[in-house]
């Protein structure tokens, strides 16, 4: 497998967007890259693919910019460029949540890493002996494709319908370490901190997400495949592509809605996951707000 699709983002304060997005447009294509890079001033969210010379080049000029520096990204191999196109895009938030107190950029919620949380896991709790509460952050049809066992999920059907639901069902959450999950850590950050802004005391964010918990771990206490936005459609534990049929996505590209926590249409159908333990407050048959994006 030749190409490598890399998903990053970086919560930072950002002012030069215009001029920012020309200089990232012109380098990526340079480099013969596909795939999605969204700018907000509150950072940058990006997935991009293409061979491992380009795409190391690509990283290695961004985090020139001493706003990116030290950016780490997940990465997992295909054999195709799973992008019709190269994007860049200024947003209003590159993960849409409609909250504009919640400001990652100006501070992280705690972080647990990858090892130390299967390490949790395995023992049942954390190391105050706290029983772990996983909590999924993404969409319905994701979660149908996969999770972590036992997790917590309100079968959103867009990202903005997290702050409510987690708010009438904060008593759930009382002494217990929480920790948000989210595909590579964008959803999840935001939604650990908005979990402290309504006094939930414990919360973690799973650091780099699902993609970086399946590369640095052997999978266990993941069930299913992990749902990726892009031709893909899926990735297994192994963080290589698997025989789900790339969904048709409506409106936008594939390379667009790789930054986009929009719903296909029309519905999937991806299995039969159970239950979730606390159904969502939002029907999932409700439209979604144009835009809204997440990682």
């Amino acid at each position: 497998m030749s190409i490598v699709n890399l998903a990053a983002y970086r919560f930072v304060a950002l002012d030069d967007l215009p001029a920012l997005r020309e200089r990232v447009l012109e380098r990526a294509t340079a480099l013969a890259l596909k795939g999605t890079v969204l700018l907000a001033p509150e950072g940058i969210n990006l997935f991009l693919a293409g061979p491992r010379e380009a795409v190391n080049a690509f990283m290695a000029w961004l985090r020139e910019d001493a706003r990116f520096a030290g950016m780490e990204a997940k990465e997992s191999l295909s054999d195709d460029v799973p992008f019709g196109r190269l994007r860049v895009r200024l947003k209003k938030e590159i993960i849409t949540m409609h909250r504009p107190t919640i400001r990652p950029e100006g501070g992280r919620a705690p972080a647990v890493d990858a090892p130390t949380l299967q390490r949790w896991l395995d023992q049942g709790h954390d190391d105050d002996g706290r029983e772990v509460l996983m909590l999924d952050t993404r969409n319905d049809y994701e979660i149908e494709v996969g999770k972590f066992t036992q997790a917590v999920d309100y079968r959103l059907a867009s990202f903005t319908g997290f702050p409510a639901a987690v708010a009438a069902d904060r008593a759930r959450y009382a002494g217990k370490t929480v920790v948000s999950y989210c595909t590579g850590g964008i959803r999840c950050e935001k939604a650990a901190l908005h979990m402290q802004a309504l006094g939930i005391e414990r919360v973690r964010q799973l650091e780099g997400g699902i993609l970086k918990y399946l590369e640095l771990t052997d999978g266990a206490h993941w069930q299913g495949d992990c749902f990726v936005f892009d031709g893909r459609g899926a990735v297994d534990a192994n963080l290589l592509p698997t025989t789900i049929s790339p969904l048709p996505l409506a409106g936008e590209g594939l390379g667009e809605r790789a930054g986009s926590c929009e719903k296909p249409t029309p519905e999937p159908a991806l299995g039969n996951a159970s239950a979730s333990p606390a159904p969502s407050p939002t029907p999932s048959g409700h439209p979604l707000p144009a835009g809204e994006r997440g990682s």
